[in-house]
């Protein structure tokens, strides 16, 4: 069972092979080969990209400040969906990038000194309710 697990055989074939359940050979390997099974563990698995409409009035904000690579590229790839008289950016990225966009369009909340209207600082709480729906 060792050598069929090292050699990346499939513990789903594994239980059939052996006639016994998928969770009684995953406790096996797990007692067999603790140094196989902890390596595989501290991987995490990759964020998958996330769509989310971020209003006009915080992409036009986000362009004017200094971004970084990936924060412009995802604004760059967004598509432009009109509105009446404005419009909304839908960007695909990972969470972690939607959380830096928006802590950089943070003074849209008024403060820092920097003028905020009452549209901008709806318009940063809309795309701030959006990403905290996402998952940590």
């Amino acid at each position: 069972m060792r050598t069929a697990f090292l050699e990346s055989q499939l513990i789903a074939a594994l239980a059939r092979e052996h006639n016994v359940s998928r969770g009684a050979l995953r406790t096996a390997v797990e007692d067999l080969l603790p140094e196989h099974v902890a390596a595989t563990e501290k991987t995490p698995a990759p964020e998958l990209p996330v769509t989310l409409d971020m209003p006009g009035k915080v992409a036009d904000f986000l362009r004017s400040s200094g971004l970084d690579d990936v924060e412009r590229a995802a604004l760059d790839q967004g598509v432009t969906v009109r509105r009446c008289q404005g419009y909304t950016l839908r960007v695909s990225a990972v969470p972690a990038v939607h959380r830096q966009l928006l802590a950089r369009c943070q003074p849209l909340d008024g403060g820092q000194g920097l003028p905020a209207g009452p549209a901008q600082r709806k318009a940063r709480r809309e795309y701030a309710n959006r990403v905290s729906a996402l998952n940590p």
